[in-house]
């Protein structure tokens, strides 16, 4: 891949408006699209600029349509067959050209599994920085700079990072943590569509099929109900009783850091500022302190109950509602009146 040279003497003044690079899989919209150009209108208002999306891909006529309502001023659609599927050569060739063309003051991609994939390779293709896995943007209002935080080392800390020399500003945003764009359907974007000129020797990889991963997903981000365990479970076994109590609310089993280094449940079940940023109806919190870096990703829940021996546990300054007791003691008592009664979907 050509890597373009960084630091280059370039009038930062040729750079305008924000960009969101679309997401889609099999022609659906990737729900990260949506939050993405809801931060995206912040920033295009703070500095007085326009939001663009850009979206690659094939027949996606009426995904187009609908994105259309989002708020964007303007969708870029690059429409070639070489786009249906993802492709890491197709991709980047086609976007980082029309960025290179345009040249967009920010660009923010998902942090997904194909953004995290994309957008280092955009980046250097371009010549420019990129700050991985943001939590946070702002606009400086000083300079108008994009100042872009996510969390280091191992979540110990937050870290702002800013790209003063160079254009775009780019960054790769968590999944879950910005507020979903509004649907309204007085708005509609204007639309370039864009015949990129992609051959298939562009492409080094071959797409031969596609599986169905049989596994169930789990899916913190989109649930509204969601039980955590913590160190306070003291072995892997506990989480037989976090999963009954998930199943009899019909949530999602959650986790601490804590409980994911101890080996006790997968990474992908981790709440927090180095697993997944949530913001479900409820949330339960069993055996969890609640240190700090799990409160980043949790303290927007609509309502939190907490479970803990100890009563000066940091949750406990979070929670709507705090049990002081043993968990072993606690969850059954609510499976128990769970079983007793009809339980109504919470609201």
């Amino acid at each position: 891949m050509n890597r373009a040279k960084v630091n280059q003497n370039i009038d930062l003044d040729c750079y305008n408006n924000v960009w969101v690079i679309g997401e889609q899989v099999n022609g659906e919209i990737h729900p990260v699209t949506v939050e993405l150009l809801g931060e995206g209108r912040k920033l295009a208002n703070s500095i007085q600029k326009d939001l663009y999306v850009v979206l690659a891909g094939c027949n996606l006529n009426s995904s187009i349509e609908k994105l259309q309502h989002f708020g964007a001023d303007k969708i870029f659609y690059l429409n070639h067959p070489l786009l249906k599927d993802y492709s890491t050569d197709a991709y980047v060739k086609v976007i980082s050209e029309l960025i290179l063309n345009r040249k967009p003051e920010i660009v923010l991609i998902g942090a997904t599994s194909l953004g995290r994939d994309l957008g280092p390779r955009l980046a250097a293709r371009i010549g420019t920085g990129l700050t991985a896995d943001c939590t946070k943007l702002e606009i400086d209002p000083t300079d108008g700079k994009l100042l872009q935080t996510r969390p280091a080392f191992g979540g110990n800390l937050m870290a702002t990072i800013i790209c003063p020399k160079n254009r775009p500003q780019m960054s790769t945003v968590r999944p879950g943590v910005m507020e979903k764009a509004k649907y309204n359907e007085n708005h509609t974007s204007e639309l370039e569509v864009i015949h990129p000129i992609l051959n298939e020797s562009d492409i080094k990889t071959k797409l031969i099929r596609k599986e169905k991963f049989e596994k169930k997903r789990v899916n913190l981000i989109d649930a509204k109900i969601i039980v955590s365990g913590g160190r306070g479970l003291k072995q892997k076994e506990g989480f037989r009783l976090i999963e009954q109590l998930a199943a009899a609310l019909k949530g999602e089993v959650g986790s601490s850091r804590a409980a994911v280094d101890s080996g006790w449940i997968e990474h992908s079940h981790q709440v927090g500022q180095t697993g997944t940023t949530v913001h479900p109806d409820l949330y339960i919190a069993c055996g969890i302190s609640g240190a700090i870096q799990h409160q980043a990703g949790m303290h927007e829940s609509k309502y939190i109950i907490a479970i803990n021996k100890d009563p000066n546990a940091p949750i406990f300054d979070i929670c709507d509602y705090g049990i002081v007791g043993d968990l072993y003691e606690v969850i059954p008592a609510l499976l128990s009146s769970l079983h007793e009664k009809d339980f109504l979907e919470f609201n």
